[in-house]
């Protein structure tokens, strides 16, 4: 499989601040990869520079063999950490403005989704509970036919019941030459569904490889690689 996006050589800076510290990264094709670390770790600044919601201070990243502008843009889906759907619109607002706003978006995959976790399309957002409104979120995102998944914290607010079906969904909902990056806290509930992992510690990447070969190596399972990657960082 072909790798979709080279990160070269990034640095971003926020005054005093280094968030990402000459970081290198290649991401393959057709896997399902975990962003981990801990708070403040650079996580979400690497999603939004991959998204082009923010720009490096050094380096350079491509997608698809495009720079992050629009061309980019156009193979990427993005799921934020927060709320961003207006309270005001009914789910299938939500659904209409995809529709007329991406040319890849696959409705009648977002009203299966729908279906199946038993939102009604009719509800108005503001009377959907977080958990509810983080599941439209990410049925809308995932219904993308995108090459790369950017999903910054999907499952924080999702009932343990739903998780499942949910990481099914991801798992089922992208291309075969598309890849999902998972930036969560909750490793043990995604362990499974994931290819690759990237560890990022202090701005630096500090671990990055596949699943099977690193448990293999540490003799351990991710959540633990996670414990000893990051021991004395909390």
């Amino acid at each position: 499989m072909a790798d979709l996006a080279y990160i070269s050589n990034v640095t971003k800076v926020y005054g005093s601040q280094v968030a990402l510290n000459n970081v290198n990264l290649t991401i393959p094709g057709g896997k399902v990869i975990g962003l981990l670390g801990p708070n403040g770790s650079g996580k979400t600044t690497l999603i939004k520079l991959l998204c082009g919601l923010l720009t490096p201070n050094a380096g350079n990243i491509s997608i698809c063999g495009y720079p992050v502008g629009p061309m980019s843009k156009s193979v990427v889906s993005y799921l934020p950490d927060r709320t961003y759907v207006p309270e005001w619109m009914r789910v299938r607002e939500m659904l209409d403005y995809f529709c007329d706003f991406y040319a890849d978006f696959r409705r009648p995959l977002a009203e299966m989704m729908l279906q199946n976790l038993r939102i009604d399309p009719n509800a108005p957002m503001k009377t959907l509970s977080k958990g509810t409104k983080e599941k439209v979120q990410l049925i809308l995102v995932m219904s993308r036919y995108a090459r790369l998944y950017l999903l910054d914290e999907p499952i924080a607010g999702v009932d343990p019941v739903a998780r499942d079906y949910i990481l099914d969904t991801i798992i089922k909902a992208h291309s075969p030459e598309s890849s999902v990056i998972i930036s969560t806290h909750l490793i043990t509930d995604i362990e499974q569904v994931l290819d690759e992992v990237i560890m990022i510690k202090y701005g630096n990447v500090a671990l990055c490889g596949d699943v099977p070969g690193l448990k293999a190596a540490w003799n351990m399972n991710v959540v633990d690689i996670f414990k000893e990657v990051f021991k004395g960082c909390f």
